[in-house]
């Protein structure tokens, strides 16, 4: 018996040295993004989401119009906590012979970008995803397509493998093996596929393991043939909702899908070619998990409002910072100063943990007649943060208009506000497009009170909350009371849309009565109002600090 157990051992480390990894290997948990431009407005969320699920790999859709600089930060970041990230591209026309250019230009794609980046910044390889059983013509000319197919993917790897540091994978379904490979009747097309490529993934999907229509029995014969070829296998499941419920884990939830999942490594130990798991896809996946309760770091920032200051004064806000636990500064930017003139600020700032939001604003900012001020501004800090490096990025652009101070506001409210909502949307739309800057404004906390024009029955507060990733609401009372009946309705909105809210509070000396700024009260009473009003929102998981207007003031304010 010992030495049958000795036979045993030596046997599979034996298959390990062969297939060139060990059976104790650690295996890759996978998942799709099919959304490239999630990667821009979602980054930070995304890479949460693969901490928390384990995630080490990525196959990631690369729209190869983008630049290659909106791809780095998050292969970078990904690559620092230990996740790969592959390109995925594919199209059922890919299958045809006349389409293997536009399936070339993925790999040419690549190859180029990697030549261009760092090395944490390169992809580590390519998967094709091209399904050709989806073409109309498949059932009547399924011969012609699969051999097309094979030319194509033969030139995909062959050209792929010049480069020996990408990997190349497909993605393809489990009963390939029922096929024969025309002209040679003897070979499943699933195995001709699977000595293609590095790695497979077997589109595995069920919402079982067991049975004759789980998941084991349907890859049985791949993972077979997979041993024999010395190959890498991916068993895939799904989480998009679909018309046939036993294709797709949306209806038993992720609970049940990860249970599953953990089985599979002891139930396929057996194939050394069995090499981790992937869950089609993320944006699925993510939907059926809500996020678990974020343990987050409350904000406490300020607004700076004269540009001059930081130059003037950088090492005094910095230290009024230090000593305050400011973790947010909102900083109206003069885009007539060179990119050089916020550079070594918003360093210094990041460095210390603080957050630098670069910030405009002008009641005729609401107007249609002011949008391209808006603009002015969006694409200067977009350019800027193209421009230098990654820690002296703003970390996103504040708005500050309050559009009520005008005349126009009292003769035509309405008119004002649908101006002031194309501004945002514009505002918005071109602040994400290829970046992953926050976007924010300044809102009177009274607006509530508002209709939305078209919307009557919705608060103008909820229509702006739900446009932006964090509204700071100017809830401008002396007492914690006060404050809190200003917001709470609108933390409650916020949490059922999972936004973020900042509380704002005045320190400037106001003439519009009493009980609207801390001038009088001095910065004591209101740190001690403040953690009150901290002590009742904090229940929300929308309230996400506070701000203290302004700088100016607050420094300069009596104890």
């Amino acid at each position: 018996m010992k030495a049958a157990r000795i036979y045993l051992s030596v046997l599979c480390l034996t298959v390990g040295f062969l297939f060139g990894f060990s059976p104790a290997e650690k295996k890759s948990k996978a998942t799709w993004i099919w959304q490239s431009e999630m990667i821009g407005r979602e980054k930070q969320e995304i890479l949460d989401f693969c901490k928390r699920n384990d995630i080490n790999l990525v196959y990631l859709r690369i729209e190869m119009n983008k630049p290659y600089e909106y791809y780095r930060d998050f292969i970078r970041e990904a690559t620092e906590m230990g996740i790969e990230v592959h390109a995925v591209a594919g199209h059922p026309a890919w299958a045809l012979k006349s389409n293997e250019k536009r399936m070339m230009n993925i790999v040419h794609w690549v190859k180029s970008y990697n030549h261009e980046a760092q090395k944490n910044e390169r992809i580590r390889g390519i998967q094709l995803d091209i399904e050709p059983y989806l073409l109309p013509f498949w059932e009547n000319d399924q011969k012609r397509i699969i051999r097309e197919w094979q030319a194509n993917v033969q030139a995909f790897t062959e050209e792929v493998s010049e480069d020996e540091e990408l990997v190349s994978s497909a993605a393809i379904p489990f009963w390939l093996d029922d096929i024969p490979v025309p002209g040679q009747e003897d070979m499943s097309l699933s195995k001709w596929m699977i000595g293609q490529f590095d790695t497979v993934c077997i589109m595995a999907y069920r919402d079982t393991l067991s049975g004759q229509n789980g998941i084991l029995n349907l890859i049985d014969q791949e993972m077979k043939e997979a041993d024999e070829l010395e190959k890498r296998v991916l068993v895939a499941v799904n989480m998009k909702p679909l018309d046939e419920d036993h294709a797709s884990f949306a209806e038993e939830g992720p609970a049940l899908m990860q249970q599953q999942l953990e089985q599979l490594p002891a139930l396929l130990a057996q194939h050394p070619s069995f090499s981790g798991v992937a869950i089609h896809d993320y944006r699925y996946w993510k939907e059926a998990a809500p996020l678990p309760p974020a343990t987050k770091q409350r904000y406490k920032g300020t607004y700076i409002w004269r540009a001059e200051l930081i130059d003037t004064e950088k090492e005094e806000i910095l230290s009024f910072a230090e000593q305050n636990g400011l973790n947010l500064l909102y900083v109206r930017l003069d885009l007539e100063q060179p990119i050089s003139y916020y550079r070594d600020f918003v360093k210094e700032a990041r460095e210390a943990g603080i957050e630098v939001h670069a910030m405009g604003g002008h009641p005729i900012w609401a107007l249609s007649e002011s949008r391209s001020k808006i603009m002015k501004l969006v694409n200067w800090v977009k350019a800027y943060n193209e421009a230098v490096s990654t820690e002296e990025q703003f970390h996103g652009i504040h708005l500050d208009i309050e559009p009520y101070v005008l005349p126009v506001w009292r003769e035509d409210k309405e008119a004002v506000l649908r101006q002031w909502m194309g501004n945002i949307e514009a505002f918005v739309e071109e602040t994400k497009k290829e970046t992953s800057l926050e976007v924010s404004v300044d809102l009177a906390a009274w607006l509530d009170k508002t209709p939305t024009p078209g919307q009557p029955e919705l608060p103008f507060s909820h229509w702006m909350i739900k446009q932006l990733d964090h509204t700071t609401l100017m809830a401008f009372r002396d007492r914690a009371p006060g404050i809190i009946g200003l917001v709470e309705n609108q933390m409650k909105y916020a949490e059922s849309l999972q936004k973020k809210l900042v509380v704002a509070v005045e320190t400037k000396e106001s003439h519009e009565g009493n009980g609207i700024t801390f001038h009088e009260e001095g910065m004591g009473e209101m740190d001690r109002q403040l953690d009150l009003v901290t002590k009742v929102l904090d229940r929300y998981s929308s309230y996400w600090g506070l701000a203290i207007h302004a700088y100016d003031y607050w420094k300069n304010g009596k104890e």
